[in-house]
């Protein structure tokens, strides 16, 4: 059907209605004042007596009154003349000062605003653009992971299909492109060729769709796809992803890699090279009380620490500072020295009782399995009737009740367990379930899942020892792939960084350069120009052009450090394309585990 001429006129179906509504209001107006100009000379005429007026005196005398100007030439003598007048001007303070405005606001300013909006977001990215990263949605994962890229100075786009939310995250500062996540022509436009990896961050189904696309397009560019269900990772992972990040399974494992179990000993974290990294709970060991100098790790295992946890804050190792029951020392060294420290810690803090997990879903049942591979006996919580049946086929015992009711926890064995872990997905019942457990148990190590950065403290003030959440796994874990180093998970805000040599430092020796006065970073390797990687270097360490620097930190003592050591406007990290060539690419295809 051919188009009407409005319709050529003006294509798009929502500016024609709103034109429709805006011309509706502006005949119903000239309708009330030619009525009210009609009036006029009635009232004149029968009220007043006068015969002389016409209608362009009546449009004159209706529109100063209606606008409030009131010249007062021509005015009404009689009651039902200046009745009529009050009729007049209240019709016009209503339409003129109140509906007028909102009908203008509504249905023509707003809508001029939010067009040029949605022409802010960009649909295609200029052929110049190449090494981006290509971000599906903007969440919680998403925000985490483009404060790294914008630190590291890597460019990306994320992918939003309302053009309204488009402009107002390009308005919040956001590189984003309106597009449909499923669509060949957004990944067209966006350069997938030239992109250094497309991260597929919503649901599964979508991340499967999304991967098809994508390979389509483009089928040698990394893409990262995010699963909430364990069905999903080889599904995903057979759609074409390159990496599955599995986060919920993770987060499970995670959080059973930093819980006490039957004795006392490190618990790894990640790696780099050959240097582990690994968390040692103190509680009941010979350490409580002494000072980092006193405790002599290095002097009789070789081993080095690197920073301190106290209930969710990271503090330097200073050699003064002392060990108390809650600290939870940060350690990097070799394999064989842990396996000498875990020799040395065998005999403290050991308890036969279960572990109790709170929560049988997916984070609680992952975090059980994992300790059961070490060997530790558990005990599941869940007060779900259906979660409760599914988890009748594992190993571990199961009860069924509500663990905020402190009888449930009892029975459970809280007030002899080495350790509770907390997996529900809602920050406030873990906020309640953390202090009951420290109530039941003050010597409890207590880990949580946590959803919200903004109730870490609040966690922590209630008894948490430690929090994890799946955002800030997903970015660290996105974030190793992206730079093709190992995953590192040691708490929420510190991560280990490379970054080159600073000219300032070339020549100077460890002690010499006070990184870890000036900046609280500490150097835990050194990668030299020739390959070769110095782990736990000597404070006489002397450090030469090339040197790369792996340091252990918060975002903010990594700024003190390029304020510190780099030129204005320069960057000490190192470019992750560099680390790419230099260790021979990202991990391989195939799901990530």
């Amino acid at each position: 059907m051919p188009l009407r001429p409005f319709q050529r006129l003006i294509p798009s179906k929502a500016v024609r209605r709103n034109a429709v509504e805006l011309a509706r209001f502006f005949l119903v107006l000239g309708g009330v004042v030619l009525l009210y100009a009609w009036l006029f000379q009635v009232v004149m005429r029968l009220a007043e007596g006068q015969r002389g007026y016409t209608w362009i005196d009546g449009l004159y005398w209706t529109l100063t009154t209606m606008s409030t100007v009131g010249f007062g030439d021509i005015v009404f003598t009689t009651a039902p003349g200046r009745l009529f007048s009050i009729l007049v001007l209240l019709t016009g303070l209503v339409t003129l000062f109140v509906v007028l405005p909102f009908v203008f606001l509504r249905y023509f300013y707003t809508p001029l605003i939010e067009a040029q909006m949605r022409r802010r977001a960009p649909r295609v990215l200029p052929e110049t653009t190449r090494g981006h990263v290509i971000i599906c949605a903007y969440d919680k994962l998403a925000e985490g992971f483009i404060g790294l890229l914008e630190q590291e100075r890597i460019p990306y786009y994320v992918i939003e299909p309302s053009p309204e939310a488009a402009a107002n995250l390009y308005y919040a500062g956001v590189s984003v492109v309106s597009g449909e996540v499923d669509s060949a022509a957004t990944y067209e436009g966006l350069r997938v060729s030239a992109a250094r990896m497309v991260l597929a961050n919503l649901r599964d189904a979508q991340n499967a769709n999304i991967t098809l696309t994508v390979r389509e397009q483009c089928p040698h560019v990394p893409i990262v796809a995010i699963a909430h269900l364990e069905s999903g990772v080889d599904v995903l992972a057979a759609c074409g992803a390159t990496h599955v990040v599995p986060v919920y399974q993770w987060l499970g494992e995670q959080l059973a890699n930093r819980i006490n179990t039957s004795r006392a000993q490190a618990h790894v974290v990640g790696k780099y090279h050959d240097l582990l990294v690994a968390e040692l709970p103190v509680h009941q060991t010979p350490l409580v009380g002494k000072t980092i100098r006193d405790t002599q790790l290095r002097e009789h295992t070789g081993l080095s620490i690197i920073g301190v946890w106290e209930r969710g804050s990271l503090h330097p190792p200073h050699p003064d500072r002392a060990l108390t029951s809650s600290s939870v020392p940060v350690l990097v060294g070799a394999q064989e020295q842990f396996e000498e420290l875990d020799y040395l810690l065998a005999i403290y803090d050991y308890n036969p009782h279960p572990v109790v997990v709170v929560g049988g879903g997916p984070v609680g049942l992952a975090a059980a399995r994992a300790l059961e591979r070490k060997e530790a006996s558990v005990c599941i919580v869940e007060r779900d009737e259906s979660v409760y049946a599914a988890l009748r086929n594992v190993r571990a015992r199961v009860i069924h009740g509500d663990a905020m009711d402190a009888a449930t926890l009892e029975q459970a064995g809280v007030r002899q367990a080495p350790s509770v872990l907390l997996t529900g997905a809602d920050d406030a019942t873990n906020v309640f379930l953390a202090a009951l457990c420290r109530r039941l148990n003050p010597e409890l190590r207590i880990v949580s899942r946590i959803s919200h950065e903004r109730n870490i403290e609040t966690i922590h003030r209630a008894g948490a020892d430690l929090v994890l959440g799946s955002a800030s796994l997903g970015v660290q874990a996105t974030f190793s792939l992206l730079r093709g180093s190992e995953i590192v998970v040691l708490g929420e805000g510190v991560d280990l960084f490379a970054a080159a040599l600073p000219p300032a430092l070339s020549g100077l020796t460890l002690e010499a350069s006070r990184i870890r006065a000036r900046t609280s970073l500490t150097v835990v390797a050194v990668e030299k120009a020739g390959g070769a990687v110095v782990t736990n270097p000597p404070s006489d360490y002397v450090f030469a052009p090339g040197d790369e620097l792996l340091m252990f930190g918060t975002a903010e003592h990594r700024r003190r450090f390029d304020q510190c050591f780099n030129q204005p406007g320069r960057s000490a990290a190192t470019p992750l394309h560099k680390l790419f060539a230099r260790r021979g690419g990202p991990p391989g295809r195939g799901a990530h585990a």
